[in-house]
């Protein structure tokens, strides 16, 4: 039974993670938009700098997911490598009691 709330529990916090990059990336999007058009401040380029490189560290950890027998290999890569994660999978989020980098 404890099994159960533990994958309810990593499902649940995921989830939260996903829609928190979700919506860092249509933030993202608007702004990369709005700069077609006038110039973006100082912390609005930041954002997007910074979802940018989201973006490009979540393409090696797809790479790695996508080999054979990478389910079980990125695991054990992102507990070597921790910043292969893009910022909203970090474990900083308000209720995450463990603080294990555990997909």
């Amino acid at each position: 039974m404890q099994t159960i709330d533990e994958i309810k529990f990593l499902l649940k916090r995921n989830k939260l993670r996903l829609h928190r990059e979700l919506l860092q990336s249509k933030e993202a999007m608007q702004l990369i938009r709005k700069s077609t058009h006038s110039n973006l401040t100082e912390e609005e380029k930041e954002k997007i700098k910074i979802q940018l490189l989201d973006i490009c560290k979540a393409i090696p950890a797809l790479a790695v997911f996508l080999l054979p027998g990478g389910a079980l290999l990125l695991p054990l890569l992102i507990k070597l490598i921790p910043d292969i994660l893009p910022s909203a999978f970090q474990d900083d989020l308000p209720g995450d009691k463990n603080k294990k980098s555990t997909l």
